[in-house]
């Protein structure tokens, strides 16, 4: 792991020729990793409003959102993508790149129809405001952890720490039903998850080498465009939560 992290170690005795070269692969990589992410976004939205339509009609749910709303159904639905995301984290490097890539595709489909939920709580003018605001914050803040030289590891364990701080205070409120523990937990989320987009990015960049072959530079794209994806959907969530106009 360490020889991945020295990047400018490995550039910089290679002279400008192999520099170029270094940087036009690292770019490339770069940027098959966020194609990767915004399609699978794009499969989650595509997913989750389809769902949606198929849920809710003429002000009821029909026999379709009964089953992923209301009844047991429902628990299938929102732990499948939590299941999966483990599955290809565990199992990715004894996976072919295409098998690899089409177990992503299906993880983004899933998330789309747990998240259908969202368009029976929120105006769809809000989601889709809240969207392009969390999509020009990511894009920022993604583009700060690609191009600072600081080292952002220290960050990074701090807010891995508080992310499972979060997870514990959400599970808490669950039973104690705390408005400003909430307000308190959606701010913190936001926090968190800004972080972790440019901490995650620079990983991603760090993780880069140009001597990969073709499967490890693709395995190594799709975990980066999961981490990627990750961060942009609990970021959007989170934001969601102050900006959305509930139903």
């Amino acid at each position: 792991m360490a020889d991945l992290r020295n990047y400018q170690t490995r550039v910089s005795p290679a002279g400008a020729q192999a520099g170029a070269v270094i940087d036009q692969g690292l770019r490339t990589h770069m940027l098959k990793v966020y194609n990767l992410m915004a399609l699978g976004l794009a499969i989650t939205g595509i997913a989750a409003y389809a769902a949606f339509q198929l849920a809710f009609a003429d002000g009821q749910l029909t026999a379709f959102g009964q089953a992923i709303y209301v009844s047991p159904l429902k628990w299938v639905v929102m732990l499948a993508p939590l299941a999966l995301v483990f599955f290809l984290s565990f199992r990715i490097n004894k996976m072919s790149v295409a098998a690899a890539q089409t177990t992503f595709w299906i993880y983004a489909g899933l998330m789309g129809l747990s998240l259908s939920s969202i368009f029976l709580v929120y105006t769809g003018q809000s989601i889709v405001q809240t969207f392009f605001v969390t999509a020009a914050s990511f894009g920022g803040l993604s583009l700060y952890g690609y191009t600072t030289k600081r080292d952002l590891s220290g960050m990074g364990s701090f807010l891995v720490m508080g992310l499972f701080g979060l997870i514990i205070a959400s599970i808490v409120n669950i039973f104690l039903g705390s408005s400003a523990l909430d307000f308190a937990i959606s701010v913190i989320g936001v926090l968190i998850f800004a972080g972790l987009t440019a901490w995650d990015t620079q990983k991603i960049k760090e993780m880069y080498f140009e001597a990969d072959g073709a499967d490890a530079a693709g395995r190594k794209a799709i975990m980066g465009a999961l981490t990627l994806y990750l961060d942009f959907v609990n970021l959007f969530l989170f934001m969601l939560r102050f900006l959305g106009n509930r139903n």
